[in-house]
């Protein structure tokens, strides 16, 4: 928390920006310390527009933490950047968010904004887009969320019945289909996967730069929900990502570029 803070300050966007910051409740007694501690560090924070703190009473787990949060705001606002704790921004994050959410808030076919990309061996486009949506330092506005299908066994009936299980996962180099299947067994209890399958359902595009402009930390065996792997980490970008027009379709060299680092990496 302290670090994606502390990279959220960083931006120049941070002094104009509301931040609104859910805190879950502790899964158990054992947790209640840590909790608190995190707590704590939130009662002296600094350096945004405003800042609004919801300590949640009982423990709501990651996926409807994610998700009645992100209702909550967007009852109130007409657009969302979110990042989790384990999301550390690069100073240029907000720039590229910002004028992403504001450039596409008028173009339906775009659902979703990503700040991060695989480090591909092959270079990308400084911007793209991709079918679906992302998890990793991301933004959406409210007419996109409302697509957004809480029912997982919903959205997989509709991949199954249209045979799109292989599309869905990326020409078979990455187990999206499984992940739903796993998400409704409760093996998993992910937000991420749900979102993404209503943006791709939907047939939405979701607009990534070229190099990363988040870190994810939660890979290293710290994180509660990521195996410990380093095969995500990438580079960020060290200049602002520029906003350019580009064609509102899916770009087949970034597809091709996710699939051979996939199917390498897997």
């Amino acid at each position: 928390m302290q670090l994606t803070l502390d990279g959220l300050r960083e931006n120049y966007e941070a002094q104009f920006t509301p931040l609104i910051i859910y805190s879950d409740a502790p899964r158990c007694k054992k947790d209640e310390d840590l909790v608190n501690e995190v707590r704590s560090i939130l009662d002296d924070l600094e350096g945004f527009y405003s800042m609004k703190v919801v300590k949640r009473k009982t423990n709501l787990g990651l996926s409807q933490s994610i998700i009645s949060g992100v209702n909550e705001v967007l009852e109130e606002h007409e657009s969302i950047i979110v990042l989790e704790d384990d999301i550390i921004p690069s100073p240029f994050f907000l720039k590229y968010m910002n004028e992403a959410l504001n450039k596409y808030s008028v173009i339906d076919r775009v659902g979703c904004i990503h700040a991060y990309s695989y480090p591909c061996s092959n270079p990308l486009p400084d911007t793209f887009f991709l079918r679906g949506a992302d998890c990793w330092g991301w933004g959406t506005w409210k007419n996109s969320w409302n697509l957004f299908q809480e029912n997982g066994q919903t959205l997989l009936d509709k991949i199954l019945k249209s045979e799109l299980s292989y599309q869905f996962d990326l020409d078979g180099t990455y187990p999206f289909t499984q992940m739903l299947r796993d998400q409704i067994s409760g093996r998993n209890d992910s937000w991420a996967i749900r979102w993404h399958a209503s943006m791709f359902l939907a047939n939405k595009l979701c607009l990534y730069p070229g190099k990363s402009l988040v870190k994810n930390i939660g890979c290293d065996g710290s994180g509660t929900n990521c195996q410990q792997t380093s095969k995500f980490d990438s580079a960020e970008s060290e200049i602002p990502i520029t906003i350019k027009k580009i064609k509102l379709n899916e770009s087949s060299t970034a597809r091709d570029s996710f699939i051979e680092f996939l199917r390498h990496s897997n």
